[in-house]
C-alpha cells in the first residue's frame, strides 16, 4: 500500500514509548527527539516478508543517517526472537519487542486478522515517519514489503526539504 494522506495519526504526535531490544537494552522513543524516526511495525521475525522488509531497512540505514533519521523496528516478538533474528540476518537496524501489544495498540497496527478460517489479533505491517519536534508526518497501512524502505527515504527527504 502506499502512503496515506488522510490517516488521523498524521499531524499528532507520535505515542511514546519504551522498549527491550535484542539484548534487553531498553530504548524509548523520546531519546531520538530532534531527529527523524522511521518507526515500522511489521508481524514476526524470520518471516519472509518481515525479513524482506528489515533488510531492505537495513540495506538503507547509512543512507537514512545521512538525512538525520533514525529506523526502529516493532513486533510483538520476544527479546530473544529478535536477537536470534538479528544475528540470522547480520542486520544493524534496531528491534524493539512490545510483547504486550501496548505500542502496536497505541499506533492502531494491533488488527484483528483471518487465517484458515480462523480470526485471531495480529500485527499489521504498518509505518510512520516522526519529524524531529515527535509529530507524525506521514502513514502508510498495510505495507508491502518490496520496495518500501526506498518509498519512506523518498518521502522523507520531502518531508526535510519542506521543512
Amino acid at each position: 500500500m502506499t502512503q496515506s494522506h488522510e490517516d488521523p495519526y498524521i499531524g499528532k504526535k507520535a505515542a511514546g514509548f519504551c522498549l527491550p531490544d535484542g539484548e534487553g537494552i531498553t530504548t524509548c522513543l523520546d531519546s531520538f527527539r530532534g531527529k527523524w524516526v522511521v518507526l515500522y511495525f511489521y508481524p514476526r521475525d524470520n518471516t519472509p516478508g518481515c525479513t524482506l522488509e528489515a533488510m531492505q531497512f537495513d540495506a538503507a540505514l547509512e543512507k537514512f543517517a545521512d538525512i538525520g533519521a533514525k529506523v526502529i523496528g516493532v513486533s510483538s516478538d520476544s527479546p530473544d526472537s529478535h536477537q536470534k533474528f538479528v544475528k540470522k540476518h547480520n542486520l544493524s537496524v534496531l528491534l524493539l519487542s512490545d510483547t504486550e501489544h501496548a505500542v502496536l495498540k497505541a499506533y492502531d497496527s494491533w488488527k484483528p486478522k483471518i487465517m484458515f478460517g480462523r480470526e485471531f489479533f495480529g500485527t499489521q505491517r504498518d509505518t510512520f515517519l516522526i519529524n524531529p519536534d515527535g509529530t507524525i508526518v506521514a502513514v502508510w497501512r498495510k505495507v508491502s514489503p518490496k520496495g518500501h524502505a526506498e518509498e519512506v527515504k523518498e518521502v522523507l527527504h520531502r518531508e526535510k526539504e519542506e521543512r
